[in-house]
């Protein structure tokens, strides 16, 4: 599975892939215009994989798409009790704002980081503090969302653990986010689950055009 495309300067790609040997994938993304200049993006990764993990999943998406303007933390308690009766899943959460910045929040092992141009390699900016617990089945007492200053030409990059942690040391920022998604599964993506990867990039304040997916189905 393979999507990207424009929600107004903010630049995205999806790449992700079913567990060798299954034919559906527990680990969705959803990418959502959420209004006045917001840009909202999840990674779900429905807990174990196949139908049941699926399923989470594609609830959580929906309540996503259906509450897109509600605050991160909001979201995840909508999710959480949306998904009470299924096997949950780890989610994170990220908001492109109007104002150059990033608003995250994690529940689970769903990563999330800013990766920017450095001497050598790029170099990760920033990471998303991650809460333990599963959305659906156990929470943590207390869901704040952390917020980081982004600049043009950031992108932020989140990925299941499907996807191996040092995939960020050879990536190529100026090549197009669809081939960044692309070349980080081909190359991180375990043979041991769903694996699923998003990466996202704010291109300035020019409007290159503008795109709505509310649902990415992995």
């Amino acid at each position: 599975m393979r999507e990207d495309g424009f929600i107004g300067t903010v630049e995205w790609a999806v790449a992700g892939r079913a567990l060798p040997g299954q034919r559906v994938s527990g680990d969705r993304s959803v990418v959502l215009d959420a209004g006045g200049g917001s840009v909202l993006f999840a990674v779900l990764d429905g807990l174990g994989h196949g139908a049941a993990a699926a399923d989470a999943s594609d609830r959580a998406a929906q309540v996503l798409s259906e509450n897109r303007a509600e605050p991160l933390d909001v979201l995840i308690l909508l999710c959480h009790r949306a998904m009470s009766d299924t096997r949950g899943a780890a989610v994170s959460l990220a908001l492109f704002d109007a104002g150059d910045r990033l608003h995250w929040l994690g529940v689970g092992n769903v990563e999330s980081r800013v990766v920017a141009a450095a001497p050598g390699k790029p170099a990760i900016r920033a990471a998303a503090l991650l809460s333990a617990g599963i959305v659906g089945y156990l929470l943590p007492p207390n869901l704040q969302s952390q917020t980081v200053p982004v600049r043009p030409g950031d992108l932020l990059l989140m990925s299941t653990d499907g996807i191996t942690t040092d995939y960020s040391d050879g990536i190529d920022l100026a090549k197009p986010t669809s081939e960044i998604t692309a070349e980080i599964l081909a190359r991180h993506a375990k043979d041991t689950d769903d694996a699923l990867v998003l990466a996202a990039r704010h291109r300035g304040h020019t409007v290159r055009g503008l795109g709505l997916h509310p649902e990415t189905p992995a």
